[in-house]
């Protein structure tokens, strides 16, 4: 088997068909001078109840529906994605990515031609057509006020910060091997995987990906950016409405990540876990006056 394609959903019914309709598209849809792909898909529900699983079912026969019985968040479910698949390379794919013909196979080929690319990630396109910025530099301390959506970013979208996190200063039109990459879309060498491990399920949803990336570059594999490959990501979708338990999985995740990482003196990783749920705590509260 040449590709699994590892989807994990909840509460997707709005997304998913058109997802797996261009992923069903791009992936039959072989260029002259590609082979073909052998692939499979599997769609790993996080026990959605507004009608994905049944949808995915009766409407894209063809992909493997797991039914996991409870929200393991993206990390775990991800995990039993690739347990249950056996392609040589694993797409792991969002439910709002809607792929162009072309793309898939754009990624599978930069993966063949660079045998030491762990991972290879697309360009990542919001659905006007701009860029989402994707791929990063690791977080370091200063990313915690300066990142994507944060107010100060927004602000002084300008600030050094920002631009060293972001990437802002390349043009994001040409290749390169970066930190890591946004987990929305990325395929992956099965071998790199069997080498360093699945993602850390430590992680319930965020902040996975960049950990993966980071054992990825330190067991001397490269997380490879191809703008070739482009998928427009609905983002905005799964943005609407963050459930509280999202945004204090969120933060624990960057405790988590820092902690793993980049590891301090007890009283100052005491102070920055306590700073970091404070703003947790200040959005879970602005969450509920907005409700």
């Amino acid at each position: 088997m040449d590709l699994s394609v590892v989807v994990v959903t909840y509460q997707s019914r709005d997304h998913i068909l058109q997802c797996l309709r261009s992923l069903d598209a791009g992936v039959r849809a072989s260029e002259a001078s590609a082979p073909p792909l052998t692939w499979e898909c599997v769609v790993l529900d996080n026990d959605s109840r507004d009608g994905t699983p049944e949808c995915v079912a009766s409407e894209a026969p063809w992909a493997r529906l797991v039914r996991t019985g409870a929200n393991l968040g993206y990390a775990k479910a991800v995990n039993r994605g690739i347990a249950e698949t056996s392609g040589a390379m694993v797409l792991v794919l969002n439910p709002d990515c809607v792929w162009p013909p072309g793309a898939i196979h754009a990624l599978a080929a930069w993966l063949a031609s660079h045998p030491r690319c762990g991972i290879a990630a697309p360009r990542i396109l919001n659905p006007d057509g701009t860029v989402e910025y994707s791929a990063r530099a690791y977080p370091d301390s200063f990313t915690f006020l300066f990142n994507r959506y944060s107010l100060l970013t927004r602000l002084w979208p300008g600030n050094p910060w920002s631009r060293r996190y972001l990437l802002l200063d390349w043009d994001h039109a040409s290749p390169r091997s970066v930190d890591w990459v946004s987990g929305a879309a990325l395929l992956a060498r099965r071998a790199a995987i069997d080498a360093v491990g699945g993602m850390d399920e430590a992680f319930f949803m965020f902040n996975e990906d960049v950990d993966w990336c980071r054992r990825m570059n330190d067991a001397g594999w490269s997380v490879d950016y191809v703008p070739d490959a482009a998928v427009v990501h609905h983002i905005g979708a799964s943005k609407r409405a963050v459930s509280n338990r999202v945004i204090l999985e969120r933060h624990r995740g960057m405790i988590h990540y820092f902690r793993k990482h980049h590891r301090r003196a007890a009283p100052v990783d005491w102070i920055a876990a306590f700073l970091i749920m404070a703003r947790a705590r200040m959005l879970v509260l602005l969450n509920r006056l907005g409700r």
